[in-house]
């Protein structure tokens, strides 16, 4: 039997096989770089990540809980109080507007059987309705036992209420001076130069006997605004 004997390979075409497996061979150890690269840089977050984890304890060092029985409960603390920005504004508001005991009323006063006021442009039909009843008092303020700076402040804080909530016609009890030294009034001329030093005032007279009478002033009001249901 014959057997055929193997040619010997062209040396030309073994070198041409070898350098078309460079590129290959390139591309392996690319990739074999890039996995490297990419489970170097996964280490690294796993490891950065564990020290943020254990960052407090690793700064704070070794800690033990708590005995039962002592345990801390926190609270939310109380929300501090709101600031009364707009009472403060009113408190500003009456001492820049503080009345004065010094005041000069009595050119302003019509003077005839009942004291009366009446601002510039009110006619005398307005005192004359205002002392017959024709507006209802609303409401009333007694300065009564009340030193005179405590009767300044309330009678101002006072008309100044009324005329916000829309008040037109108001009472005003200064007394009639029987308990006073030497049966004299204090307040009463003090509280007709206040209201008229009051811008909100148009109008005020003596109060009828059935109302008051000399202890007393019935006060007419600039309209303000009107009250809530009104």
């Amino acid at each position: 039997m014959r057997y055929n004997r193997p040619q010997p390979m062209n040396a030309a075409l073994t070198a041409r096989s070898f350098a078309d497996l460079k590129p290959l061979r390139r591309a392996l150890q690319e990739a074999a770089q890039q996995r490297a690269e990419r489970e170097r840089l996964r280490r690294e977050a796993e490891r950065r990540a564990r020290a943020e984890r254990h960052l407090f304890a690793d700064a704070v060092g070794p800690v033990q809980p708590l005995k039962r029985g002592h345990e801390r409960r926190w609270s939310t603390p109380e929300p501090p109080e709101p600031l009364p920005v707009q009472r403060a504004l009113d408190e500003e508001r009456v001492l820049r507007e503080s009345l004065s005991d010094e005041f000069d009323v009595t050119t302003l006063l019509d003077v005839d059987d009942q004291l009366s006021f009446r601002r510039p442009g009110i006619g005398l039909d307005v005192t004359r309705k205002l002392r017959g009843g024709h507006w209802s008092i609303q409401r009333q303020l007694d300065l009564h036992g009340l030193r005179t700076d405590e009767a300044r402040e309330a009678l101002g804080e006072f008309i100044r209420l009324a005329h916000r909530t829309g008040l037109r016609c108001v009472r005003v009890v200064h007394g009639k001076g029987l308990g006073s030294p030497g049966r004299t009034p204090v307040l009463k001329g003090r509280v007709q130069r206040w209201l008229v030093q009051k811008k909100e005032v148009l109008a005020f007279v003596q109060a009828r006997p059935l109302d008051g009478g000399a202890g007393a002033l019935v006060v007419l009001l600039q309209p303000g605004r009107r009250r809530p249901g009104g």
